[in-house]
């Protein structure tokens, strides 16, 4: 490449300027002491090359932009307009261009220029990198689509290098891609600036985020909406709840729906029930599109036996619940007479004792039996003969 070249005179082989004694005189040429170096720096910042020329004499330093041939300084005067340039020199062998707040339009080819002949020259290559931007007009925006609909999202971001564009759920879950040469596929990451979603069900809605890195801080990233549309599904845990009257009692019902539904009770006539001291209605959200509906009854009366439905309507549809309230009594334990119990067990004591002592001298079942019948009164003979049987019975078998 053909640089630009300061004019020297024709006798001396110096240039117009060169003292009455210098380098150049006395034949000494100029000489760059170290390479011209590379330079990568992120767009806005300040950048430098530093050309180190010993031996310069009465040559002079020149800047210039090599791929467009622009002539930038020549010694320490700038000859360009432009005002972000400037030239230090430290008065000895060190030259130096400083470009203040780097644009695009600075990158390219720099050369540090003596003007020898032949000339002298080095180069070096000014990188301006760029931190990833979203182009926000043509990524998308928050969308709605059916269950069982598809859905596209775009991602577009400038920057230099080119930034790699990845998915995620905001929420960790995976991506789910339908239809490629492997059927469906789950991912918690994907590369590249669209995703098409298939067969969208209400498990995919959610955030996704668009993050567009290039290796130049910061990343970007955008967060995208994508809501599915369904009528709502009441599920009951428990169709048939049971309940003893004057206790409190809770029926319950999931729903799922989306977009949001009201969600109501009533009772089996289609009365709606309102929240007051007998009754409590509350909802625990479990998901974006998934709730819990509560309704508790307290102090149950036999009036409040019978069915109860949940109700869920939302823009696309609406479903229902039923539950039936039955009373359920409490459980009864009989109680004897404290002196009907003792009495019994006296007498179980005796005829233990009698048997004993029977068996002892050799008795038979039928002796068993004869003792058993000589009790206080007959309904006690009959027990205690049952009772004395099952004794002899255990004897034996040991």
């Amino acid at each position: 490449m053909t640089g630009y070249s300061i004019p020297k005179d024709p006798k001396s082989g110096c240039n117009q300027f060169t003292d009455t004694f210098t380098t150049c005189s006395l034949g000494l040429e100029p000489d760059f002491l170290y390479p011209l170096e590379n330079v990568t720096i992120a767009q806005g910042r300040d950048a430098t090359f530093t050309c180190v020329v010993n031996n310069l004499g009465g040559y002079r330093v020149a800047w210039i932009k090599a791929d467009t041939k622009a002539i930038l300084a020549i010694h320490e005067h700038v000859i360009t307009n432009n005002a972000r340039l400037s030239v230090t020199h430290n008065d000895y062998n060190t030259w130096t261009l400083n470009i203040r707040g780097v644009k695009r339009e600075d990158r390219g080819q720099y050369m540090c220029q003596v003007n020898t002949d032949p000339m002298k020259m080095q180069t070096a290559f000014l990188e301006v990198v760029i931190p990833p931007d979203i182009i926000y007009e043509e990524t998308s925006g928050d969308m709605m689509v059916p269950e069982g609909g598809g859905a596209k999202l775009v991602c577009k971001a400038r920057g230099f290098p080119p930034p790699k564009i990845v998915w995620r759920r905001e929420d960790g879950g995976d991506i789910i891609s339908r239809g490629g040469p492997q059927g469906k596929t789950k991912v918690t990451s994907l590369e590249g600036e669209i995703v098409n979603l298939t067969k969208v069900t209400r498990s995919e809605m959610g955030a996704y985020l668009c993050i567009a890195a290039n290796g130049v801080p910061p990343s970007v990233s955008k967060r995208i909406m994508l809501h599915v549309h369904f009528h709502p599904l009441v599920q009951v845990p428990n169709q048939l709840v049971g309940a003893p009257t004057g206790t409190d009692v809770t029926l319950q019902c999931h729903v799922e729906a989306s977009p949001k539904a009201i969600n109501y009770w009533t009772r089996e006539n289609g009365e709606m029930i309102i929240s007051n001291d007998k009754y409590e209605m509350s909802e625990i959200n479990s998901s974006a599109y998934s709730v819990q509906m509560r309704l508790v009854i307290r102090n149950i009366q036999r009036n409040d036996l019978g069915g109860y439905k949940c109700i869920s309507k939302n823009s696309i549809g609406d479903a229902e619940g039923n539950i039936r309230l039955y009373e359920m009594e409490l459980p009864y334990r009989k109680t004897r007479p404290d002196d009907e119990r003792d009495s019994e067990l006296e007498e179980t004591n005796d005829v233990r004792s009698s048997l004993q002592g029977s068996l002892r001298e050799g008795g038979h079942r039928e002796d068993v039996s004869f003792l058993g019948e000589s009790g206080p009164s007959k309904a006690s003979s009959s027990k205690a003969t049952s009772y004395v049987m099952f004794l002899v019975s255990v004897y034996l078998i040991c």
